[in-house]
């Protein structure tokens, strides 16, 4: 253990909370990633998506860079990197096939690789290891070993931090699966689960998100139902909450680098064995099509509060795929914004967690620096913290809104100006 020097491949949301985790406990360990701005940043003690605090960024010791030389000696490495889908939403390995192709340049005899991005079952040992020995020129199972360990870390959320989630751990042979789980036990303050087989673990966290996907899914098809009944959705969530054993999921809209991701994997996956999965393209349909419903309903609320639809002006209130986190991949926000527009309404996106400059080179939207005042609609579609007053406040100020869309319920229903419709899913 006092030999290994570990080399950390992909500086994101995950990689580098794990980087930093192994650096506080292996001196010498390294961070590699191509995005040179990000590397800069980290070097200065910063951190923009706000996983790990400047102060321990600075005292970890981790050194940075986005030279993949700085992997050179590492006996352990670990990778980090997304596994994003394309256009056709079928796994895009570009990510991963260049991540590999960079550690098999370094890897020495000896040395093992661990997988911590989410792949479908076998990917690791199919398709890494034989690229991993075609870049170093040394004999997978022989020569090196991989291990996989799925990540686990859910972005903005300071609870359930890396070292406080149980991680789950596998390796190509039981020697390997020892020496993962003492590189995790080290630095994983919950523990380790010893998974049978590289391939188990895969499918273990391909699992996890396309479960969440699908309870998610159940709950937005219901919130669709209610509305037509005219029941409040989130009323009879907590009518049925009150049992012991009911499954506490909410609507939403579901975007992010996991959730509406990974399924895919998993489905590519299946088909490649001739088997056509149902109910998991069902919840993707279904929690694809959440904008699309928001957007509609907006626009039917307005129609009822009387207000023309073409020119209308709507402030549509985050962007991120989540509430308290700067990230905004495969946000779903932006579609409801095309939606809107589609209509003839004027949409203004205000998020004060998003970088302007990112949200318009992914989705061509210009951010406002702040909502001002004009509006005839609100959409609050991420609560982020302090958001929530800031859209009461608003509605208070400007006699002109007469709808508010709040996305999750998260404002509540309750103390808005009677010429106010309220929405939710």
């Amino acid at each position: 253990m006092a030999a290994e020097r570990i080399g950390v491949v992909g500086l994101g949301y995950v990689g580098l909370p794990v980087a930093v985790a192994f650096a506080e406990q292996f001196p010498g360990t390294v961070g590699f990633d191509i995005a040179a701005a990000r590397v800069r940043e980290l070097s200065d003690g910063h951190d923009r998506t706000g996983e790990v605090p400047e102060a321990r960024l600075r005292a970890s010791g981790l050194r940075v860079s986005d030279d993949p030389d700085v992997l050179q000696g590492c006996t352990a490495f670990v990778v980090t990197v997304p596994t994003p889908i394309d256009a056709d939403r079928r796994p895009d390995l570009r990510p991963v096939d260049s991540a590999t192709r960079t550690v098999g340049r370094y890897l020495q005899p000896g040395g093992v690789v661990v997988y911590e991005s989410t792949v479908y079952p076998g990917l690791t040992e199919r398709r890494c290891g034989p690229l991993l020995a075609e870049a170093s020129g040394l004999r997978c199972g022989e020569d090196f070993t991989l291990g996989y360990s799925p990540e686990r870390i859910n972005p903005g959320d300071r609870e359930h931090t890396f070292e406080r989630i149980t991680k789950v751990v596998a390796g190509q042979d039981a020697a390997t699966l020892d020496r993962v789980a003492a590189l995790y036990g080290a630095v994983v303050a919950a523990g380790v689960h010893r998974a049978p087989s590289i391939a188990v673990a895969e499918a273990a966290k391909v699992i996890e998100n396309t479960q969440r996907d699908l309870n998610i899914a159940l709950m937005n098809e219901l919130s669709i139902i209610f509305d037509k009944l005219g029941i409040d959705t989130l009323d009879v969530l907590a009518a049925a909450g009150t049992k012991w054993n009911f499954l506490k999921f909410t609507p939403g809209l579901v975007g992010g680098h996991c959730i509406g991701v990974d399924p895919y994997y998993l489905t590519a996956r299946a088909e490649e064995v001739g088997v056509h999965p149902q109910v998991i393209l069902a919840g993707r349909r279904i929690n694809d099509g959440m904008s699309e419903v928001v957007a509609r309903r907006t626009v039917k609320e307005l129609i009822r509060a009387g207000v023309r639809i073409q020119g209308a002006r709507v402030a549509l209130v985050g962007v991120t795929f989540k509430e308290n986190v700067p990230d905004t991949r495969n946000s779903r926000v932006p579609a409801i914004a095309r939606e809107l527009e589609d209509y003839g309404v004027e949409v203004a996106v205000w998020d004060p967690w998003a970088s302007a400059a990112e949200v318009a080179h992914e989705y061509g939207l210009q951010l406002v620096d702040e909502v001002g005042t004009g509006y005839d609609a609100v959409i609050l579609a991420v609560p982020h913290r302090g958001v929530v007053e800031q859209v009461r406040a608003l509605v208070d100020a400007d006699p002109r809104i007469r709808v508010v869309v709040d996305v999750k319920g998260a404002a509540g229903r309750d103390g808005w100006p009677e010429r106010v419709r309220y929405w939710r899913l």
